[in-house]
């Protein structure tokens, strides 16, 4: 069993994902110039870094992406912590400049990957973190969001859909001749039954209303997509059943306390080629 303050600092760490062990299969470009942008599900951090900071890595997605498709000009302006105020304004405290600033007129090819610190994830993890580490049955963080009879943190998840919007259509208006996609989270929890505490210390009852949370996160994203000229990529039906209650070569993202080069709660190697694989299935 896993000492609580362990735990709840491995949760409190929401910065990383893996060391890819394989590039994708090769494809033929028809985007000549590639930027990708987003939070540390895209940045791929804690693998050798391209850039500090951000945590971001020379392995990540949207690199697997772009030796895939091989475009004349590419540029990496994800960073750990990033929200949608990110896409627009110098990121505290990482210094990153506004992701937005990577973007050109003649951008052909745009990946974006942001949301879920917009909610914040991290307010999440601690609330739920501190309720669940030390009880495997009941629903205390399910019962905490939904004192008074409404489900808050479902209101949060829905409020970052104009967020999500703006960013969308500040891409358009900054590479009017970009495709722009718009990459979904993975599969965290298992799909059915009760998790798998205290391997990953989410009280029974609170799986579920946790694994409707990223369900019903992907899905504003799915409809911020469809309104605003973007193509949704779909990491989470592909890793079904590779959630971080698996074990090792089977999940694809790492628990709270990894076993694999990744930051807790973030995709490892296997969950990074995954995402890369399914952005090259959208362009193809």
């Amino acid at each position: 069993m896993y000492k609580r303050p362990l735990f709840l600092a491995a949760l409190i760490t929401l910065v990383a994902a893996p060391v890819v062990s394989a590039a994708p299969e090769s494809t033929t470009s028809d985007y000549p110039s590639y930027v990708s942008l987003g939070d540390s599900y895209t940045s791929g951090s804690f693998l050798p870094f391209v850039n500090v900071p951000c945590a971001r890595a020379d392995r990540n997605y949207p690199r697997q992406v772009a030796a895939a498709i091989k475009p004349k000009s590419f540029a990496d302006a994800s960073c750990a912590g990033a929200t949608t105020k990110a896409m627009t304004d110098p990121q505290v405290p990482t210094g990153n400049p506004p992701q937005f600033d990577a973007l050109k007129p003649d951008t052909a090819l745009v990946t974006l990957g942001i949301g879920g610190n917009d909610i914040p994830a991290f307010e999440i993890v601690f609330n739920c973190g501190v309720r669940d580490a030390a009880v495997p049955h009941g629903s205390p963080c399910k019962d905490f969001y939904t004192r008074g009879g409404t489900d808050t943190l479902a209101e949060q998840v829905r409020d970052i859909a104009p967020k999500v919007g703006a960013a969308l259509d500040g891409i358009h208006r900054r590479s009017p001749k970009a495709k722009v996609l718009l990459v979904g989270y993975p599969t965290i929890l298992p799909e059915t039954g009760p998790g798998c505490w205290p391997i990953v210390p989410i009280s029974d009852g609170d799986v579920p209303f946790l694994r409707d949370k990223i369900k019903l996160l992907n899905q504003v994203l799915i409809e911020q997509a469809s309104r605003h000229g973007a193509t949704y990529v779909d990491t989470y039906t592909s890793s079904i059943g590779h959630d971080m209650c698996q074990a090792p070569g089977t999940k694809w993202l790492e628990g709270p306390i990894p076993t694999d080069l990744a930051a807790p709660l973030h995709p490892n190697a296997l969950g990074a080629q995954n995402q890369a694989r399914r952005v090259l299935a959208a362009l193809r």
